[in-house]
């Protein structure tokens, strides 16, 4: 199975921790959002997205580049790492695949390290996330999602 992982981490690398976990199950390519080839997208079996959560949604690069899919029935996966377990925050994205056609085989979210804006005078929330237990959490899903394909 040809797994694409586009992965779009930046403050503390939180979520490329969890794409390469990922990957290493799925013996997925992981690549950046802007470096994706829109024509290559039909050569790949499944497909995650994930990146942080910023604001309540995922990267905005990373939703640009949703928006800009051709259309298309192929199973999809989302993930992500937030400073907050917050409700429905991967709605946006998961509503714009769908609105192409994609198929959701499922969602993941770990916490992930985070000290910008006022979290940044208490030194940060989430010290040490991902873990090593949200790393196997990570790996477990996707075997689960190989395993169902």
């Amino acid at each position: 199975m040809k797994t694409l992982i586009i992965c779009k981490s930046i403050h503390h690398g939180n979520t490329k921790k969890i794409a390469n976990a990922m990957a290493e199950i799925l013996n997925a390519e992981v690549i950046a959002p802007e470096n994706v080839n829109l024509e290559d997208i039909g050569k790949y079996d499944l497909i995650g997205f994930g990146s942080g959560i910023y604001f309540g949604k995922h990267n905005k690069e990373l939703l640009k580049l949703a928006d800009s899919l051709p259309c298309g029935h192929k199973p999809v996966f989302i993930f992500s790492t937030s400073g907050f377990w917050l409700n429905k925050f991967h709605k946006p994205l998961v509503d714009r695949l769908k609105s192409k056609g994609y198929d959701i085989l499922g969602e993941f979210n770990c916490k992930g390290f985070h000290n910008w804006t006022i979290f940044k005078l208490i030194g940060g929330i989430n010290k040490g996330h991902p873990n090593k237990k949200d790393i196997e959490n990570a790996k477990k899903f996707a075997e689960d999602l190989k395993n169902n394909i």
